[in-house]
């Protein structure tokens, strides 16, 4: 499995590091990704390594593309990927549709949770699983999640925000997934609800799933994190540890404002 490859010159655009052999070695791999909400030109060649298991926390300014990545390697309708390779264990993704890429394992948790409405907690989870889980019973769920064991006849919809976020990202797991996409988990939280939710994370983390979350909270995020990959105007401009941007406030002012 190979090793990411650091950027040290943190104010240019880390160029693309995968070779496009159709077999990266790495677990999840991005090479070179152009992507357009119709003619508006977002993502502009994003390449990134993932290991198995790691967690990295996607970062940059609102507007920088980051959002846009998530929903191109999830293979959403929108934006339309036009070039480059996306790879999860050794499979092609950029060729499937959204459906088959959420068969192979990937799970976007988007910002508006998407609860279905008239189901109750359980049905909610119940129905992503679609069949016998592996890995990711009822049972187990509740472990990690037991507010939603607390509420598992309750309707989705009605459930706080905080609670549905945990609903959204169990009914993900129950899927038994390779790799969790966050898209501003922590958004509209009260910070009480931030902690619980990043501990849910945290025990997932020790669980080994591999983890992209987009976060605007860039501290909590990194908190979490392995690695840090820090995009501006649609580019890579610093991939690296989590530590490193903690410790570099210059790097943390000049792209993240803070």
């Amino acid at each position: 499995m190979s090793m990411p490859s650091f950027n040290k010159h943190k104010h240019a655009p880390v160029a693309p590091t995968i070779s496009n052999t159709g077999n990266s070695p790495a677990f999840f791999s991005c090479w070179d990704i152009h992507s357009y909400y119709g003619e508006s030109y977002i993502v502009q060649g994003v390449s990134f390594d993932i290991r198995e298991g790691e967690i990295i926390a996607l970062l940059g300014r609102n507007g920088a593309g980051k959002t846009s990545i998530l929903r191109s390697i999830a293979r959403a309708s929108e934006p339309q990927v036009k070039h480059g390779e996306i790879w999860l264990d050794h499979q092609p993704v950029h060729s499937m549709k959204s459906y088959q890429a959420a068969q192979h394992g990937i799970a976007l948790v988007q910002e508006d949770r998407c609860i279905i409405a008239g189901l109750t907690v359980e049905e909610n989870i119940k129905l992503a699983q679609i069949e016998e889980p592996i890995g990711w019973s009822i049972e187990r769920i509740y472990e990690h999640f037991p507010r939603l064991g607390e509420r598992s006849e309750q309707m989705g919809v009605t459930l706080s925000g905080g609670e549905q976020q945990m609903l959204a990202i169990a009914r993900a797991l129950a899927r038994d997934i390779k790799l969790l996409l966050l898209d501003e988990p922590y958004e509209g939280l009260a910070p009480v609800i931030v902690h619980e939710i990043e501990n849910i994370l945290d025990s997932i983390k020790k669980l080994g799933i591999t983890t992209i979350i987009v976060e605007q909270n860039a501290i909590a995020a990194l908190r979490l994190a392995d690695r840090a990959i820090i995009i501006d105007m649609g580019l890579v401009v610093f991939d690296g540890l989590a530590q490193e941007v903690l410790d570099d406030e210059e790097l943390r002012q000049q792209y993240l404002a803070i």
